[in-house]
């Protein structure tokens, strides 16, 4: 089955819901209990490095992600319903992963 990231980003209108911890737990638990769930955490500060040249800031928009199983796009998409975030009215990007078999 294909595999989505779902990519939360920081801009969320009005602080709330999407940081409350039950509001998450409930949410990772629906997903755990349709199984399919593949991981997901915060995302920290970090740097963007490069070879050469001077390399760009890191994209600050980006708070977390998840990584979950569905038949296409459109299924992805039905799993951001509980979204904490998405609930709040903050953006989810929603990307497919490469299959490499």
């Amino acid at each position: 089955m294909p595999e989505y990231l779902l990519l939360m980003h920081n801009d969320i209108p009005q602080r709330g819901e999407e940081g409350n911890a039950n509001a998450w737990g409930d949410y990772l638990g629906g997903l755990q209990a349709a199984d399919i769930l593949e991981g997901g955490s915060a995302i920290g500060t970090g740097i963007c490095v490069r070879k050469q040249g001077v390399a760009p800031p890191i994209a600050a928009h980006l708070s977390g992600y998840l990584r979950i199983q569905a038949e296409d796009l459109d299924e992805a998409r039905t799993y951001l319903v509980g979204n904490p975030v998405y609930e709040a009215g903050g953006t989810v990007e929603i990307r497919e992963l490469p299959r490499t078999d």
